[in-house]
């Protein structure tokens, strides 16, 4: 029974792809829609049922295909682990996946090619919830490399744009130089425990008696760096701000629930290992925070408003990245689960203006869409008071752990956090603000074409604006069910150790007033002084350097691209060329030694035998002289 529940699970998206791929087009583009939709919400349904068997029972169901790979000692099972953290990762993946579906048979309705782009859609919850199932880090790479690929086919989903494609291969090629320190990372754990079962991996190192902390501490800084690129964190995180190239339901995909929290997955999956890699910790703990605050930075001035929400994302899982350091995985979850929320509820709320605006993404020409867009707007409302920390919408729980575990660990990265989370209430409501107040700045005929999204769009809205409105109910302080649900997995629960107590009061005061402090600020400049940002070119000083993203891609294109780049046009121009004339000129020496030959022969028979009784004498001379 397990099995089958397992394998509908996983196959059913896979199923829904191959369906979309082979009879999409014929089928039409409701039909290819709703086959989607459906397949994805299956999935749901099948998570819902195994999370009421493990709330119920409290045991993971482990799941064995078959023998996999065996090399001398190194023993690999392509098999599945469903316990209480991957089925949890599975609710929010398939049920938000399955409103992300839903929300995409209205917005990509008018798009030639619908069916292929749910087929992708498909694909990605397939290797998402490959990614989140596997027993083994190999089985996790197989979904890792999955959900990348996937990420690259969305992203320059609509291709004739070159901007897109480039946007596309940059996700792409950023990804695998994380995923290289994955492997590496994998291939160390494989040497020192010869199993890649995280099982088998826990009880090895439980049980260990000498073992090599050093190699142990290489292996987990490597599976950081894998972390790095798909969750972006500095210095790989400049793929997903351009991942805004695909279209908004894939950057609610990619952003909220799925692509992007696989690196928190797995960090949070190997706590055994981070928890006896002390100094990893602590780099983990400064990256993030670091990313934090300099993503929160960018967000401040960008104009685009799906830049805004992605810069948000970089910064919120530097938040967790940051509780992930300190071995408070339970509380870096807790954000994940919120964070999914709210965040897919603001990009596919971005999505329903774009929609409304016929393609227009500049802040800059929106405004007045309150009355026009009234569910979009609200549930967006209540989104951007989540993601602020507002009492007591979702985030504000979540992100108050997240601070409350850094100020016991490190004032420092508490006041980091701190500083970047008055930034985001800032960014968020200074985007309500210019999208949806004052009158409004585009053309008479956006103005006049102004409307509400449909059903298949707002519905989505409307149950994630729930969902961030009473999602921090699963782990309040001092009882929390998310804490509890998760004990096993974990040696301490770091959330468990923090009290109510007058610090804890403070410290919760401090934090709300910081976000009403952001939200305040925004209010004053871009509702009472009605500021609107300055066009591109009139920009000047800090905010041109924020605005354009401290010039990393700049940095980055002309230390690592443009030197590989002359590298290879080095070897085309000179390089291959020199090999080139080696080889053609080989070529020709033997066409010419082949044409000499062919000379030779004359055609007549009588010579031929002439030559061949001369020859058969000078062999027998040969012979009888030698002897």
């Amino acid at each position: 029974m397990d099995t089958n529940l397992a394998l509908i699970l996983v196959l059913t998206p896979l199923l829904g792809f191959l369906v979309n791929v082979f009879f999409g087009k014929s089928l039409g583009k409701t039909a290819s829609g709703a086959i989607g939709t459906v397949a994805v919400a299956i999935s749901f349904v099948v998570s819902l049922l195994l999370f009421n068997q493990i709330t119920s029972t409290g045991k993971g169901i482990e799941v064995t295909l078959f023998d996999w790979i065996q090399i001398s000692n190194l023993k690999i099972n392509l098999g599945f682990l469903l316990d209480q953290l991957s089925v949890l990762w599975l609710l929010f993946v398939t049920g938000i996946g399955s409103l992300i579906h839903l929300y995409s048979i209205s917005y990509m309705h008018d798009d030639e090619n619908m069916h292929k782009f749910f087929a992708y859609l498909n694909l990605f919850v397939f290797f998402m919830i490959t990614l989140v199932i596997g027993s083994n880090l190999l089985v996790l790479f197989i979904g890792w490399e999955g959900v990348g690929l996937c990420s690259y086919l969305l992203i320059g989903f609509w291709h004739k744009n070159q901007d897109y494609n480039d946007a596309a291969k940059k996700a792409f090629i950023m990804n695998r130089i994380g995923d290289l320190g994955l492997l590496i990372g994998m291939f160390i754990i494989g040497s020192m425990f010869s199993t890649l079962d995280y099982a088998t991996l826990k009880t090895a190192i439980a049980g260990a008696t000498n073992l090599n902390l050093p190699l142990l501490s290489l292996a987990a800084l490597c599976l950081f760096i894998g972390a790095c690129g798909k969750s972006a964190q500095i210095p790989l995180y400049t793929w997903l701000p351009d991942a805004m190239a695909g279209p908004t339901p894939v950057s609610a995909l990619i952003h909220a629930a799925t692509m992007v929290t696989a690196g928190i997955f797995m960090v949070t999956r190997l706590n055994f290992v981070f928890d006896l890699a002390h100094d990893v910790q602590n780099v983990i703990a400064i990256i993030g925070a670091i990313t934090s605050l300099v993503a929160a930075t960018i967000g401040l001035v960008q104009t685009d408003i799906k830049k805004v929400l992605a810069y948000s994302t970089v910064s919120q899982l530097g938040l967790m990245f940051l509780a992930l350091g300190f071995g408070a995985y339970e509380v870096a979850v807790f954000h994940v689960i919120t964070h999914a929320f709210f965040k897919a509820c603001l990009f596919l709320g971005s999505g329903s203006v774009i929609h409304g605006l016929h393609g227009e993404q500049d802040m800059r020409n929106m405004g007045g869409l309150r009355k026009a867009m009234p569910i979009t707007f609200w549930t967006m409302l209540i989104s951007s008071l989540a993601i602020s920390g507002v009492p007591f919408f979702s985030g504000f729980f979540s992100k108050d752990e997240i601070l409350l575990t850094a100020f016991h660990h490190s004032i420092q990265l508490y006041v980091v956090g701190s500083v970047a989370s008055i930034m985001t209430a800032f960014y968020m409501f200074r985007l309500m603000f210019l999208t949806f107040f004052k009158e409004f700045r585009g053309t008479e005929e956006q103005k006049h074409h102004l409307h509400e999204s449909g059903s298949l769009i707002t519905i989505p809205l409307i149950i994630l604006a729930i969902l961030a409105t009473f999602g921090g109910l699963i782990s309040l302080p001092g009882n929390s069910w998310l804490n509890h649900y998760l004990a096993p997995l974990f040696t301490k629960v770091a959330g468990e150790e923090h009290h109510l107590g007058t610090t804890e009061y403070t410290l919760m005061g401090v934090a709300v007033l910081g976000g009403l402090l952001g939200i305040l600020i925004a209010y004053v400049k871009y509702f009472k002084q009605d500021n609107v940002p300055e066009s591109d070119e009139n920009i000047t000083g800090l905010s041109k350097v924020l605005y354009n993203k401290y010039y990393v891609d700049e940095v980055y294109d002309a230390v690592f691209v443009q030197p590989i780049n002359s590298l290879s046009k080095f070897f085309r121009d000179y390089i291959e060329t020199g090999l080139s004339a080696l080889v053609f000129g080989l070529g020709k020496v033997t066409n010419e030694i082949a044409y000499q030959g062919k000379r030779l022969q004359s055609g007549s028979i009588g010579l031929y035998l002439f030559v061949f009784v001369l020859g058969m004498c000078a062999i027998i001379s040969y012979i009888f002289l030698a002897q």
